[in-house]
């Protein structure tokens, strides 16, 4: 279990605040990646590659595009040669290294490569585009929150309750839907505005 966490907007003290809430989920190491569009943070757990060489945010070649990660790809080993017979290089063993450069090769196309359970949130410098994925099962949690053209995202709710400018508010479709179907049906939380991707 790790914890991943960002938002649309450069903020060094909320990054490390949201990344802090959620320590348990990483207690062995932690990473963040700031910029003036975004600002990511991970929580480490350290299951493969153990090495300093698994710390997150992990980057492709040129430093361009980086990626946080929760879960495991099963069948990184096998699409691993696939994107280094394409001439990408790797510098780490980590099933994370292998969605950034699967995400270089094939865009958002590369969900289908990945076999796994997983979330995670990838920051193109180029493009000047976050993209956010789940599994197709929704193994990992990834909760989001959207309004007035923030983004804010993490594993746990907490995480982004921790912004002072996110309302602790009850959502009545959220309750409501919990109370009749004991689940969700479209992602709604117990708070507004939040969501489950």
């Amino acid at each position: 279990m790790c914890g991943i966490c960002g938002f649309n907007w450069e903020d060094k003290t909320l990054i490390r605040k949201m990344a802090d809430s959620i320590r348990h989920r990483g207690p062995d190491d932690d990473g963040y990646y700031i910029d003036s569009g975004v600002s990511l943070g991970n929580r480490r757990l350290s299951i493969i590659d153990l090495s300093k060489k698994g710390k997150q945010p992990i980057f492709n070649e040129d430093k361009s595009i980086c990626v946080v990660f929760n879960g495991e790809i099963y069948n990184f080993q096998e699409i691993k040669p696939e994107l280094e017979k394409k001439g990408h290089r790797f510098y780490s063993h980590t099933d994370t290294e292998v969605i950034v450069h699967a995400y270089e090769e094939y865009g958002e196309k590369c969900l289908e490569h990945f076999n796994g359970m997983f979330t995670f949130a990838i920051w193109d410098s180029n493009k000047k585009q976050l993209f956010i994925a789940r599994d197709r099962i929704g193994i990992k949690p990834l909760y989001y929150y959207w309004k007035n053209g923030k983004l804010i995202f993490g594993s746990e709710i907490k995480a982004i309750l921790q912004c002072q400018e996110v309302k602790r508010k009850i959502s009545k479709n959220g309750l409501s839907q919990l109370i009749q179907h004991s689940f969700s049906i479209d992602g709604q939380t117990l708070f507004e505005n939040i969501k489950e991707l």
